[in-house]
């Protein structure tokens, strides 16, 4: 054993057209940023423009308020639940531990649509106007973002190391007070990470905003986009909000990455006895319940009301089929197309680690860095300017998909390819097979569950994905995305029903195939 241990299997260098094949791939990522610097450097004077208005300024500061709002709000929010579902005796807590997460599943985009369904004009529960804005969008988002800061708190809180609580208590501290002086300064890096991750987020998201009409950096965008026919500004803009989200992400990874603040168990991490609750359980109960209920029972039973109506109107199968029928096409072949991107990236960067593979990696990482707005936009002047024969084409869709959820596929894929040991490909070559029987018979069954966990991941965003589809679809190719789109924007909430019910069905499958790999 020391001396296999003492002679590691050398480093082979990689055959020269895997890394041309990886260098072309990873350039595919770069075509939003070679847009931006394009639009930008042609105009620089009207980007200069359209970013020293006074209006920009508040669009800065009306985005990064209602993000750190949202974080915050989410934040409190996750770290209440996850220590009552982690660290204390709250009655039914593995239920509550899933259902506290249920509602990441529901794209932020349909959670406003029904939230509107449900409280604005027109609504199942109330008619109110608060729901449009900066109230209504900071509810939304907030209810279905908390679930990013809630896992990694949860998975932090379960590893720590409970011997300092236990001491805390032993010297007679309240429960609040040791969760507030011992446990949650060891959870700063989890919490921080999250927290921006919640920040990232809201900067990027264009549909629940929309919906509920508040002018954020997206929205903005957009509607720059959509009066004129001078990209500048639109393009300022767009660099504007990546140089923000940047910022964050860089963030985001150093506090991940800072674990000074952490004690965690050594081995398999000890159980830590139960906190009790006492007088607090049922408040702590009625704390759980109302967050299930605003953030799950409400949108769900809002949508069955609805699709409820929608059925008894005699709906249009045909129609409803025929979008649900294009956007699993459409998710499938991203899925499809992201793998076989990712794959030499991932040969690469498992099995001929380098700077060559730590620089495609990093490139190719950037596209989930990108709000799908911008890469949408970038692919429009790739579309108009360069390729014309491709705009408005499901082949530019899929390339839009694949530019921006690449990394989801790749991460994946390469986390299975470095678990199959280098030995058993080493054994195949000295039996005689050439690179691709090896590869065929040994590396891809062996590593074929990552690179399905990797496909799931892709298709059960995209097919949720809704900037890509309204900028860059075919006309009259209609998705499920797009169909509650355009119902929303005209507040028909009971044509919009089923297309949403229908949404997350087709969402479930890539859901039980990534639990099933889980478990």
């Amino acid at each position: 054993m020391g001396l296999a241990l003492a002679t590691p299997l050398r480093r082979r260098i990689p055959p020269p057209a895997l890394t041309l094949a990886g260098a072309a791939c990873a350039a595919v990522v770069a075509v939003p940023l070679v847009y931006l610097a394009i639009v930008i450097g042609d105009h620089p004077d009207a980007a200069w423009e359209a970013l020293w208005r006074e209006r920009t300024a508040r669009l800065i500061g009306r985005s990064l308020l209602l993000a750190a709002a949202v974080s915050l709000s989410a934040s409190v929010l996750a770290l209440t639940l996850a220590w009552l579902t982690v660290r204390t005796d709250l009655p039914g807590r593995r239920l509550w531990s899933v259902l506290v997460v249920l509602p990441f599943v529901i794209p932020s985009y349909i959670g406003a649509y029904l939230f509107v369904s449900a409280l604005g004009p027109g609504g199942v529960i109330a008619q109110t106007s608060w729901i449009f804005g900066f109230w209504g969008a900071w509810l939304v988002l907030t209810l279905f973002t908390y679930p990013l800061v809630l896992l990694p708190v949860r998975a932090a809180l379960r590893r720590l190391d409970p011997a300092l609580e236990e001491a805390a208590r032993g010297m007679g501290r309240r429960p609040f007070v040791v969760f507030a002086t011992v446990v949650v300064p060891q959870l700063i890096p989890a919490l921080g990470a999250g927290a921006l991750l919640a920040i990232a987020y809201s900067l990027a998201d264009f549909g629940a905003v929309s919906i509920l009409r508040f002018d954020s950096f997206t929205r903005v965008i957009y509607q720059s986009y959509k009066a004129s026919f001078d990209r500048t500004g639109a393009a300022a803009l767009a660099a504007l909000l990546v140089v923000v989200i940047v910022l964050v992400v860089i963030a985001e990874r150093r506090i991940r990455g800072d674990r000074g603040r952490t004690r965690v168990s050594p081995g398999v991490a000890r159980a830590a006895t139960p906190v009790a609750l006492g007088r607090w359980t049922v408040p702590a109960l009625l704390f759980c319940g109302l967050v299930v209920a605003v953030a799950l029972v409400i949108p769900v039973a809002t949508l069955i009301v609805w699709s409820g109506r929608a059925f008894a109107g005699d709906p249009d199968w045909g129609r409803l089929l025929a979008a649900a029928g294009r956007s699993l096409a459409t998710a499938g072949l991203a899925a499809g197309a992201a793998v076989l991107v990712a794959l030499p990236i991932a040969l690469l960067s498992a099995r001929h680690p380098g700077r060559i593979s730590r620089v495609l990696d990093t490139v190719a990482q950037t596209g989930y860095v990108l709000p799908g707005l911008v890469v949408a936009l970038a692919l429009v002047f790739v579309g108009t300017r360069v390729a014309p024969w491709a705009y408005q084409t499901l082949g530019i869709v899929v390339f839009a998909l694949v530019v921006h959820f690449l990394p989801l596929a790749l991460g994946s894929m390469r986390t299975a390819l470095l678990q199959v040991p280098r030995s058993v490909e080493e054994a195949g070559r000295n039996a005689g097979r050439g690179p691709l029987a090896v590869w065929a018979t040994i590396t891809a069954p062996l590593a074929m569950g990552g690179t399905l966990a990797g496909a799931a991941l892709v298709f059960l965003t995209t097919v949720k994905e809704l900037p890509t589809l309204i900028l860059l679809a075919p006309t009259g190719y209609e998705t499920l995305a797009t169909r509650i789109w355009s119902q929303s924007t005209v507040s028909a909430f009971e044509a919009g029903a089923l297309p949403a019910l229908l949404l997350l069905a087709v969402s479930a499958p890539p859901l039980f195939l990534l639990a099933a790999k889980e478990r």
